[in-house]
């Protein structure tokens, strides 16, 4: 970015946003100093993306001003926002992935024209790039990039067009810890240079703390608080979050204790109860996703599988839970073979919480009552004179279950459909920890949530070890397995390539495993680690 360029401020007064008699935005006023990385923290429906979208002109605030570098605009489109030099770098990634990295930062803007003339561009481009903090080459195909070089790319996209404020949402969900640590150690290098303003949507503590300068929180599409992050703290900013009434609940304390509880020592004769030994799976093209993946999984333990998205977890558990068919190994439960159909699952008390529960482990038509009894509609006390079942038995059962895990609304005739993401992931818990568990399958249990449902979710799946459950914990969020795992195991194209107890794990190195980045004697650690024995 040319030294000319200079941080641009933003300031949001009295903002209103309304959608029929609901307002996604009440009156939020928010000033971002110019040169600054500004956290934004809030719950699902907090209003966090209906700011943003009022800033980057997909949709215009009903009432409230917004002013930029002290002057009234008038943002009513995307094209405003560009005028202005107001950019975002959205969560998932919005690169053409059949062409190379010079094709997307020509594609960024807008306008091309009809005969390129390619020696002139790559020369401009260069030139672009030396000024950069960060390079990648301009020949190499979006296809072949790393997901740390992806979100590299959007963010030199938005560099590329000389804007000057720059809106990240959940800007480190695809990156591993150094990716993660990278990029916004080059967004804190701009800001700090004068050259660049960041508003940061964000749901990890760890980043607020480490790179922004102020933090806002929002609540139910109001303003709750701004503070330096210096002048603050993490139990300061939850109650915030939570609500000062919600905060102070003995439930939601638990909540928020329950990741900072001392991890129980897991009994060296405690039983195996999920084993996997040379399990391979084929992905959905025909080519071997799992590779003779080995691991073991005690009662009162949880193990965790850390690893970037798509390098095989996907279809790891989608075997274990029955939708996909191994190709080779055994997978074994409790001692005995395990075929992962519906009698074994519920035989040998087998439950998953699997990623994206409303398309894997839901009917969204039905109603949350049906969804519940999913597992033992044909069952007594559901199942009556022959066929039939008793929709009375069906309501009572879902009223207790969503009374206890504090599903809303509290409707069990509603389709399940139309809860939202952490209402869904409740009401899944619901069903598959209303009974006893000897074997928890999850799959990135909290990815989206707000932060009140992380907490209880979390707390449930702590309870579930505690009570003797072995847990199989598959998370992409490396945060969440440091805070809840006992062991953590590293899953690197379709095998795992390393693992260690939680207590001893550097960040560091998990990060260079999971990016494939290993040296001999790493690779020896990984041959003799423990996540084998008893296999």
């Amino acid at each position: 970015m040319s030294t000319a360029a200079r941080a641009l401020g933003i300031e949001v007064l009295n903002a209103t946003k309304r959608f029929g008699a609901f307002r996604a935005l009440d009156g939020v006023s928010l000033k971002v100093r110019p040169g600054t990385i500004h956290a934004l923290l809030g719950e699902n429906g907090a209003g966090k993306s209906t700011l943003v979208k009022g800033l980057v002109g997909y949709g215009v605030l009903d009432d409230g001003e917004i002013l930029a570098d002290d002057r009234q605009v008038h943002i009513a489109s995307p094209r405003d926002a560009r005028a202005l030099g107001i950019g975002m770098v959205y969560q998932h990634f919005t690169l053409a992935a059949g062409l190379s990295v010079e094709e997307n930062l020509l594609l960024a803007r807008g306008r091309v024209p009809w005969r390129i003339d390619w020696a002139a561009e790559r020369a401009a481009l260069q030139t672009f790039l030396r000024g950069m903090p960060f390079r990648l080459r301009l020949d190499a195909s979006v296809a072949g990039l790393a997901a740390g070089e992806k979100q590299k790319l959007e963010i030199l996209k938005q560099l590329y067009l000389r804007q000057r404020f720059l809106i990240l949402d959940e800007p480190t969900s695809v990156l591993t810890p150094q990716e993660a640590d990278e990029v916004l150690g080059l967004m804190r290098e701009l800001t700090a240079r004068g050259e660049l303003t960041v508003l940061m949507i964000t749901h990890k503590f760890r980043e607020v703390d480490a790179y922004a300068n102020d933090v806002t929180v929002l609540r139910k599409g109001r303003w709750v608080g701004t503070s330096a992050v210096r002048d603050t703290d993490r139990d300061r900013l939850a109650a915030w979050m939570m609500g000062e009434e919600r905060a102070g609940d003995p439930r939601a304390a638990a909540e928020l204790n329950a990741r900072r509880l001392p991890r129980r020592a897991v009994a060296a004769d405690a039983p195996l109860q999920l084993e996997l030994r040379e399990l391979s799976v084929g992905d959905d093209r025909g080519h071997r996703a799992v590779r003779e993946v080995s691991i073991a999984v005690r009662a009162g333990e949880i193990l965790g599988i850390a690893g970037v998205s798509g390098n095989g977890q996907k279809e790891l558990i989608e075997a274990l839970v029955g939708q996909r068919r191994a190709e080779a190994g055994d997978m074994r439960v409790k001692g005995e073979p395990y075929r992962a159909t519906r009698e074994a699952m519920t035989r040998l008390r087998v439950f998953a919480l699997p990623e994206e529960p409303l398309r894997n482990a839901c009917v969204a038509g039905m109603s949350v009552a049906e969804n519940l009894a999913l597992r033992e509609f044909d069952r007594a006390p559901f199942k009556r004179a022959g066929w039939r079942l008793d929709r009375r038995a069906l309501r009572a059962r879902a009223q207790k279950l969503i009374a206890e895990f504090n599903v809303r609304p509290p409707a069990p005739e509603r389709a399940i459909g139309t809860l939202s993401g952490g209402n869904v992931q409740r009401a899944v818990l619901a069903r598959e920890f209303g009974q006893p568990v000897d074997v928890l399958i999850v799959a990135n249990p909290v990815f989206g949530l707000d932060f009140a449902s992380v907490a209880d979710i979390h707390a449930r799946i702590l309870t579930a070890r505690d009570a003797g459950a072995a847990v199989l914990l598959v998370s992409e969020d490396l945060d969440e397995l440091l805070e809840l795992a006992d062991r953590i195991a590293v899953m690197a194209d379709g095998r795992i390539v390393f693992e260690t107890a939680a207590e001893q794990a550097d960040r560091v190195l998990l990060g260079r495993h999971m990016a494939g980045h290993v040296d001999a004697s790493e690779q020896h650690r990984k041959v003799t680690a423990p996540v084998h024995a008893g296999i």
